[in-house]
């Protein structure tokens, strides 16, 4: 597969109309704004960052290297989706990466059999690295396209709550360009033994929302 038709699938895949429900989610960002932690453009590019380089994000492109590595190792393969799922902070979490998971596995197959994949509940990291390495995509590239569709969808999410407007996600977004590119190379070249994170306070936000109420995301 040539770059141009790797980069055309990766932005089909990870394409805010590609349908796996990402928009009902937030990653914990709306309890966030609730509880004052993100409020301006400056707070809310230092909340995504931590989550891309530290925080279930890192954990995320982990799993989808080492997936995109193992693809054809079915055995392997459904280890892997239990460990990711062992590693989600909370039910709302699990249910996030499990349902957009699943939808993907049914989106996914006019591409990919889903004879690749271990099973119907195998986590959306987890089934984006298989789809790629099946494929044959070039790891860096997929999971920095990963987290960019995570960043963005971040983003859209802040436009909903108020935080900012649509200049102002686009702003944020650029300055996150690097962040994410690095943050790719460096998943690119990961083992399980990289996984880890030290980003408490959006743990713990991600849990919180569990009972917030009104909201407007499952997550």
């Amino acid at each position: 597969m040539n770059d141009a038709t790797a980069l055309l699938r990766l932005m089909s895949w990870l394409s805010p109309v590609f349908p796996i429900g990402g928009f009902a989610y937030s990653a914990g960002l709306e309890q966030a704004v609730h509880a004052g932690h993100v409020g301006d453009r400056e707070s809310l590019a230092a909340w995504v960052e931590v989550q891309l380089t530290q925080g279930a994000q890192w954990n995320d492109a982990v799993m989808l290297v080492e997936a995109h590595r193992g693809a054809g190792d079915r055995d392997g393969l459904a280890e892997l989706s239990d460990l990711c799922r062992a590693l989600c902070v909370g039910q709302e979490r699990l249910n996030e990466t499990v349902g957009q998971g699943t939808s993907f596995l049914q989106a996914v197959s006019h591409w990919v059999s889903r004879d690749h994949f271990p099973g119907r509940e195998t986590p959306l990291p987890v089934a984006v690295g298989i789809a790629a390495g099946v494929d044959g995509i070039d790891p860096r590239l997929a999971v920095g396209a990963y987290l960019h569709a995570f960043a963005s969808n971040q983003l859209q999410c802040a436009i909903r709550l108020s935080v900012l407007g649509q200049d102002g996600a686009a702003g944020a977004l650029a300055g996150l360009e690097t962040i994410i590119g690095e943050t790719a190379g460096r998943a690119a070249n990961s083992t399980l033994e990289d996984l880890g994170g030290a980003a408490f306070v959006a743990d713990i936000a991600s849990m919180n929302h569990e009972t917030l109420e009104p909201r407007l995301f499952l997550s």
